[in-house]
């Protein structure tokens, strides 16, 4: 099986820029506690306040148990930034690598 990469695409408020810097350095350290095999989060260029979240997976089933695994942090992290997005923002996208066979 292939990697899974998602895709989180949102804008946040301005005024809680500083705010967001800060909750996306902890969710980043406590992701690599949690054995993600990555996690970028970029700036969307020429769009101020507009990010994008990248997580990659080794395989579907470490992307599928990724949703079972239950941490407090990282549900109170992600909620945090849930409230600071720009409503109807938000876009998820799912890829899966494809097989070379």
């Amino acid at each position: 099986m292939g990697k899974v990469l998602l895709s989180i695409r949102y804008e946040i408020d301005a005024s809680k820029r500083e705010e967001y810097l800060s909750v996306i350095r902890e969710l980043k350290n406590t992701l690599k506690n949690e054995g993600l095999e990555s996690y970028t989060v970029y700036e969307i260029k020429g769009k101020t306040n507009h990010f994008e979240e990248i997580y990659t997976y080794n395989s579907v089933q470490a992307f599928e148990e990724s949703d079972d695994s239950e941490n407090e942090r990282v549900n109170i992290l992600i909620n945090k930034i849930s409230e600071m997005t720009i409503d109807n923002s938000t876009k998820y996208t799912t890829l899966y690598e494809l097989s070379e066979n």
